[in-house]
């Protein structure tokens, strides 16, 4: 079995590509209000929100258990509304030597989908796939979703 993988979820966001991207890249620690029941916070530790190499700290419960990870903004493409964070500390770098999440909202026939695509390198083959983290990032954007359609 390979320690690498790669998982993909494209979600339908009916209230907006531009309002996800937008959240996401400079308003972060507005989830905790939206969705405290899986963001408890977002502390900003170098940097301003939305630019790359800012670093950020989320707190966060996933499983059912609080947790930590401390992030880099290593990618902001405004074109294709696309965010990408690099792990550097925290409870996922316990189980991966590398780990990368990656957002980006397209538009098809006028339906926005926002893609979420989790890389990784496990530590070893006893390590799981993070099958429920991109469960818990579907969520999310269905959380974010019913917060702003519900305006």
């Amino acid at each position: 079995m390979g320690l690498t993988g790669k998982l993909i979820a494209a979600i339908e966001f009916k209230a907006g590509g531009d309002v996800f991207h937008e959240l996401i890249r400079h308003k972060p620690h507005h989830l905790s209000n939206i969705t405290p029941e899986k963001i408890q916070g977002c502390d900003l530790h170098e940097g301003e929100f939305g630019h790359v190499g800012t670093i950020i700290t989320w707190r966060y419960t996933h499983d059912g258990k609080e947790k930590k990870a401390k992030e880099v903004i290593q990618a902001i493409n405004e074109e294709r509304k696309l965010m990408e964070f690099k792990m550097l500390e925290g409870d996922l770098m316990e189980l991966y030597k590398a780990f990368v999440i990656t957002f980006h909202v397209e538009t098809k026939n006028d339906i926005d989908l926002v893609t979420w695509t989790l890389e990784y390198e496990m530590l070893n083959e006893v390590v799981e796939h993070p099958l429920s983290l991109l469960s818990f990032f579907i969520d999310l954007t269905k959380d974010i979703e019913t917060h702003h359609v519900g305006k």
